[in-house]
């Protein structure tokens, strides 16, 4: 049975409802349950389950509607979604530039006050809808709550979904318990053994699918877990959580305030502590506290200002200060790219001289930084870097809030903690209590390693934080009584290392001024100055908020290699990490270090390790290691069963390397689509997104049939050409669904479709092909086929109303000036767009034609820019009738518009 997602996708809406979905940054579902880097949007989940379930029928436009309509990317399901209200005025301006509706002006407004009105005899709701229904998608959706937040879609919707499916269902899950029954007689199995923070796994538990999830980090495990046992708790096991939460936050602040290490002689309390590392300057000697900016509140118009005394610098912190001094302030700092400048005698040195770091005579760096013992938690005496607290912001029982420099008391309260730590902190190791796992070497971890010189990761944490913390794994430990409430405590700590170590960062930012998170990146960033929470501040760190949904809870979540899953699944759905993207081994472990005392108690049968050893690594045994996993997953699915495998890349010779590691793993492609799923800030869909998702759609290889190479070739133009035309015929030219670069990914898919149709292809050697594909890509047959592929596309890909004929006359240079200034009409300007066309229509040069090649303002140049000069680059364009018609274009202009110079300069060239 062929599913919906082999055949069509609604690429641009998907794309679309997962760039909002993105947008909504902490508002997004799983985003508060803890940090884990490149989640899926769950709406392209949610798509990419309902394309494989659902059948697709002899009916691709009808198929496609009700698909929008389960969805709810109809117009009725828009409707549903809409939320927030116009404003009067925001109707108004949209009903001026309609010329279908601005007849109705008088009728509906009152426009004879200050303010525009609705006339009192309209109803407003109407008014509404009818306006709401003449704008475009992306303007609609600014109106909408996502897919994922409506209850259910209405009963007129339900019947016709039910009528095209042959269905019975009132919602969403029971409709895919019986779209499951249909295929496999069964409700269906969704698979993924790279589940990551749990997008996969929950939104298929969520649509009502029986799951499987596994990973091999522990933290990858325990947000899965979390996903589909706490978001999916009921209401009552909620309330619970909540008030497990509220309990240890209530115990733990109540050790700390008999402490008394948080409140000031007036008995005001911190909200947050600022730290800074010290250095002597080599060249005068003198310590300098080191940051690049000594604004601390943008808003308050607070600094830090130097104060230079014998052997070094006092900080002196003032509230309320001139612009002049913030901008002092700003542009004093003591530390830059180009080292630390020193306030005192003007010289600058390099970080790597700060430091002393050397080669040995085989050119190996060697650190210079002393290497940390397990137990220390501060710069020892000798050390080259040392830290100090220079501001505190207090808040009075009032709720005022300011700050101060430290004082007396406030040097002593710091060295009581420091003095608490020292005293217990091999304890509190021992009992797990604060972390006592070396830091290994590796691309990110050798930062903190070489900046600082930690080598375990309760380094990263300054006393106050370890303590803290430290006290939140006790209480948990102590008081929960199941495993919802560990791992809802758990969740907490790693919310709280996030945002409270030393690697913390301090914002200034008018109306935020406080501590934000460590993995603002995919790194781990030393810092020269950090902020700190005092217990004021942590509550929106250490609580997070959890909203019911109903999921299903046959549901597994356990640890494995993903060469070693053993548990049979209707449909896979994965995102592998590809090629060292992140390194989540090593990110992970800022969290596994913290978690371990927990995780032993709550999961006793996990491991608490990253298992770096295992984990999928873009070097030599990249590709052995995808192949045996994927091998693994097509011997654990049924004969009819799917997979789809999510990854982001557009050159052809990353496609032929994946292609060759499913074929080799006894699969084959059916389709592939691809959704923008990022935010950047130019908006979605603009120019060439290669940083969307693809989705390599692919089911068990079952054929035994042999072909030989040059045969196949025939096959793949008329394969490529049959998409791309199926494709047309289903475009919305109101609203169009496909771009270039998605032709182009679907003569990628085509022509690996034929190639992998086959079990092997005579005169090609698939390891040989594998090594080629990724050491030497341009002699790869298979890279080449792909390429190929992609110019049989730009043949097909004609402009909108442009003559088929007259289009397979012109040059290829000729085409590429007419793909381009179609990108520019739809204000795409990007230079990446230009180099795809450039590639797709097989042209070396083409400086020449172009006014500008920089990144984001790339673009064409004008008839008035060519002028009469000769494009010697490109002698196909400049004998070219486009040329002649650019030329005649700038005769005309120079000539005040006479139409007749330019008319008779055509007629002198063309023959």
């Amino acid at each position: 049975m062929i599913s919906f997602i082999e055949k069509q996708f609604p690429v641009s809406k998907v794309s679309k409802e997962s760039y909002k979905e993105r947008k909504a940054n902490n508002g997004q579902t799983l985003t508060g349950l803890g940090k884990w880097w490149g989640r899926k949007p769950l709406v392209l989940v949610r798509a990419a389950i309902l394309g494989c379930l659902m059948p697709a029928s002899d009916n691709p436009k009808w198929d496609m509607d009700i698909f929008l309509k389960i969805m709810s990317m109809d117009q009725t399901g828009l409707e549903l979604r809409r939320e927030k209200p116009f404003s009067a005025a925001e109707m108004y301006e949209i009903v001026e530039k309609n010329k279908k509706l601005r007849s109705r002006i008088n009728e509906w407004f009152d426009i004879t006050g200050d303010k525009i009105k609705l006339n009192s005899s309209v109803n407003k709701k109407e008014v509404e809808l009818t306006v709401f229904n003449t704008l475009g998608y992306d303007e609609k959706l600014t109106k909408c709550i996502r897919p994922e937040q409506l209850g259910n879609l209405d009963v007129q919707t339900w019947k016709e979904i039910n009528h095209h499916l042959g269905t019975n269902a009132q919602d969403l899950q029971e409709l895919i318990q019986q779209l499951s029954a249909k295929r496999y007689g069964q409700n269906v199995v969704v698979g993924d053994c790279f589940c990551g923070g749990g997008s996969i796994p929950f939104e298929a538990a969520r649509m009502g699918c029986d799951t499987y999830a596994s990973d091999l980090n522990p933290v990858a495990g325990l947000l899965t877990w979390a996903s589909i046992n706490i978001l999916g708790a009921s209401t009552k096991d909620l309330e619970e959580i909540k008030k497990f939460q509220q309990d240890v936050f209530n115990k733990v602040d109540e050790k700390i305030t008999t402490l008394g290490i948080e409140h000031n002689e007036n008995g005001d309390r911190a909200v947050s502590y600022l730290y800074c590392v010290d250095a002597n300057c080599p060249e005068c000697g003198k310590k300098v506290p080191l940051a690049p900016s000594w604004v601390i509140g943008k808003g308050t118009k607070t600094v830090a200002k130097l104060v230079e005394k014998d052997n070094g610098f006092d900080l002196v912190v003032e509230m309320g200060v001139s612009s002049a001094d913030m901008k002092v302030a700003d542009n004093s700092g003591t530390v830059g790219k180009s080292g630390l400048i020193c306030p005192s005698c003007g010289k600058t040195t390099p970080i790597s001289s700060l430091r002393r770091d050397r080669r040995d005579k085989n050119g190996n760096l060697i650190y210079g930084l002393r290497k940390w013992e397990k137990a220390e938690f501060d710069f020892q005496e000798n050390d080259i870097y040392h830290e100090r607290l220079y501001a505190i912001k207090y808040e009075k029982n009032d709720g005022k809030r300011y700050y101060r420099h430290p004082n007396e008391r406030d040097l002593q309260n710091e060295a009581k903690v420091k003095q608490i730590i020292a005293e217990n902190i091999g304890a509190w190791q021992e009992q797990g209590l604060v972390p006592s796992m070396e830091i290994e070497t590796g691309m990110k971890t050798d930062e903190v390693m070489r900046n600082r010189g930690w080598s375990h990761w309760n380094h990263l944490f300054n006393a106050r934080q370890l303590l803290v913390i430290g006290t939140f794994v006790d209480v948990i430990s102590k008081g929960g009584n199941n495993k919802l409430l560990k791992v809802a405590g758990m969740l907490g700590v790693n919310r709280l290392v996030n945002f409270n170590s030393r690697l913390s960062r301090w914002c200034s930012i008018a109306g935020i001024e406080k501590v934000v998170d460590v993995y603002y990146n995919q790194a781990l960033n030393t810092l020269y100055n950090h902020g700190c929470l005092g217990f004021k501040s942590i509550h929106s760190s250490w609580a997070y908020n959890i909203n019911d949904y109903l999921t299903n809870k046959q549901s597994i979540v356990n640890l494995s290699d993903a060469r070693a899953v053993n548990n049979n699944c209707h449909i896979w759905i994965t995102d592998p990490p590809y090629a060292d993207a992140v390194y989540y081994h090593e990110l992970s472990e800022l969290f596994l270090a913290w978690d371990k005392k927990l995780l032993l108690g709550t999961f006793p049968e996990w491991y608490t390790d990253s298992k770096r050893i295992l984990a999928v690594k873009g070097d030599d045994n990249f590709s052995r290691s995808m192949i045996d996993i994927y091998n693994n997953m097509a011997n654990h699915m049924l004969d009819d069963g799917m997979q789809v495998v999510m990854f982001t890349h557009s050159d052809p010779s990353v496609w032929a390397q994946l292609a060759l590691i499913m074929w080799k793993a006894g699969l084959k492609v059916t389709a592939a689509w691809n959704i923008a799923t990022e935010t950047e800030s130019g908006g979605l869909k603009v120019g060439n997104y290669v940083k969307g998702t693809v989705l390599l759609v692919l089911r068990k290889q079952t054929e035994e049939e042999t072909a030989y190479l040059d045969e196949i070739n025939m096959d793949i133009k008329s394969e490529v050409k049959a998409q791309i035309e199926s494709m047309q015929a289903l475009e919305d030219k109101e609203e169009p669904n496909f771009s270039d670069p998605d032709y182009v990914l679907a003569a990628y898919a085509a022509s690996l479709k034929v190639l992998t149709s086959y079990k092997k292809i005579s005169g090609l050697d698939l390891d040989y092909e594998l090594d080629l594909a990724i050491n030497k890509p341009a002699n790869s047959k298979v890279v080449k086929i792909i390429e190929n592929a992609k110019r049989i596309a730009y043949d097909c890909i004609i402009p909108l109303d442009f003559d088929t004929y007259l289009w397979k006359e012109l040059s290829h240079t000729e085409r590429f000036y007419i793909k381009g200034l179609e990108a520019e009409k739809h204000n795409n300007y990007q230079i990446s767009t230009y180099q795809e066309y450039a590639r797709g229509f097989s042209i070396g040069s083409y400086g020449q034609l172009m006014a500008s090649e920089k990144a984001n303002t790339a673009r064409l140049k004008t008839a008035t820019e060519f002028a009469m000069r000769t494009v010697s680059d490109n002698p196909d364009f400049e004998k070219s009738i486009l040329r002649c018609v650019l030329a005649a274009i700038y005769i005309v202009i120079k000539e005040d518009g006479v139409p007749e110079k330019g008319l008779f300069h055509i007629k002198q060239q063309v023959p």
